[in-house]
């Protein structure tokens, strides 16, 4: 159990370490194999996000550089909005 991160063509090595540990942060309470994937572009400033996880679970989102959305901590709130309700 826990998540799986995978960050491809992001290019600054800092930022993938407080991505991949707000992502970390973002999933500590969520039971179940889950898995994110962020994808850069070099054709274009946008990035895509990849949440897969338990019971087929499974959502995309594109990531604007201009808008602000590269950011480790925009991207956890994001991650966060996309995952369904945690049941008790």
């Amino acid at each position: 159990m826990g998540v799986t991160i995978e960050l491809q063509n992001l290019g600054d090595a800092q930022l993938c370490k407080e991505i991949t540990a707000r992502i970390e942060h973002a999933f500590a309470d969520r039971r179940g194999d889950w898995r994110v994937s962020i994808t850069g572009s070099r054709a274009s400033e946008n990035w895509e996000v990849r949440v897969e996880g338990p019971n087929g679970f499974e959502r995309t989102y594109a990531l604007a550089g201009a808008a602000g959305q590269h950011e480790p901590e925009v991207i956890r709130r994001l991650i966060l909005r996309l995952l369904p309700p945690i049941c008790s």
